[in-house]
């Protein structure tokens, strides 16, 4: 029978043990030819220099179309984001939800997913408080039978009456005008037909 002195077990290989075993952790080292002659180090230094020189240029390119795009994003944003001038608005927002109502009509915003309505694709704007809980649902219903509900956690109950009243002036300002001008857009027409 034959006996082994020394260790038996083999070394262990593995992510856990050596990163460079995972493939694209690491980049491989360049293999330089055996053969190869030593470079010049004043070479290697020009080589480097004007490497960093053309990465400086290409930074400074991109910060300038960077600098040209931004105000152009910026104005969008304040344009979107402009109150309008003497009317009602309406705005609701908790960590993931947020719901806008104003002159423009109503945006809802749920994490990165948003939906804007003007005031003649919605049908009714639908409300709803819970018995129990701090969840207060707001839904845009639109002509085509669709409805789109968003639900904004109040810090308080209290909150909703606030929200409730908020969203009826900004609903009885711009909802009601819109429905108003189709009934007298309608009232002319029939009485044009009756001429």
């Amino acid at each position: 029978m034959e006996q082994r002195i020394g260790a038996n077990s083999q070394p262990l290989e593995g992510a856990g043990f050596d990163p460079a075993f995972v493939p694209g952790l690491t980049s491989p080292a360049p293999a330089e030819p055996q053969d190869a002659e030593p470079r010049d180090a004043g070479a290697a230094d020009a080589e480097v220099k004007a490497a960093d020189a053309k990465a400086a240029e290409v930074k400074a390119v991109e910060a300038e179309e960077a600098d040209a795009v931004e105000p152009k994003a910026e104005d969008a944003a304040d344009d979107d984001e402009a109150e309008p001038a003497g009317g009602p608005v309406f705005e609701a927002a908790d960590r993931r939800a947020r719901i806008v109502a104003d002159a423009t009509g109503v945006r809802l915003s749920l994490d990165e997913e948003k939906c804007e309505f003007r005031w003649d694709e919605i049908g009714a704007v639908e409300t709803e408080t819970p018995r129990f809980g701090k969840r207060f649902t707001i839904t845009v219903h639109t002509p085509d039978r669709r409805w789109y509900p968003i639900e904004i956690e109040a810090t308080a109950r209290s909150r909703f009456t606030e929200w409730e009243e908020q969203l009826d002036a900004v609903l009885d300002a711009y909802f009601d005008e819109g429905a108003d001008a189709s009934d007298d857009d309608t009232d002319t027409d029939a009485e044009e037909a009756r001429a």
